[in-house]
């Protein structure tokens, strides 16, 4: 029982996600154009909630809620600081190249470069891209 409970958000999120790819006529790139400003300070406050120690789940209480998905982030990863290092608009997201410096992986202290989605249409999300 508490399987299917831990799930449920991330369940309902997958199911928003793909009845918002399935939407034919009603849903357009122009339509959820993202908001390149509001996308840039989105990301901010979500990466300075991350290096100020919150748990990336404090998002979803907030008011407007935050979709977030960093799989360092959940695991427990902390984040010392970041640096933003580009920012392309390209329909529904904000492309984010941004460094991170890291601590708590299972090497030492940890640099990466990564890319985030974020989208301000129809909700809000920061997606860490699967390839920087």
């Amino acid at each position: 029982m508490s399987f299917v409970a831990g799930h449920s958000s991330r369940l309902a999120l997958l199911i928003l996600l793909l009845a918002f790819a399935g939407c034919g006529g009603d849903y357009s790139a122009a339509a959820h154009r993202v908001d390149p400003e509001a996308a840039r300070n989105t990301l901010v406050a979500v990466l300075d909630s991350w290096k100020a120690g919150d748990k990336p789940d404090i998002w979803q209480q907030k008011s407007p809620s935050v979709v977030i998905q960093d799989f360092d982030w959940m695991g427990g990863t902390k984040l010392t600081s970041y640096e933003i290092l580009t920012t392309k608009a390209i329909d529904a997201n904000l492309h984010c190249q941004v460094k991170l410096s890291l601590t708590g992986l299972q090497k030492s202290d940890s640099e990466k470069t990564v890319t985030y989605l974020v989208s301000t249409s129809p909700v809000l999300t920061v997606f860490r891209a699967a390839a920087p």
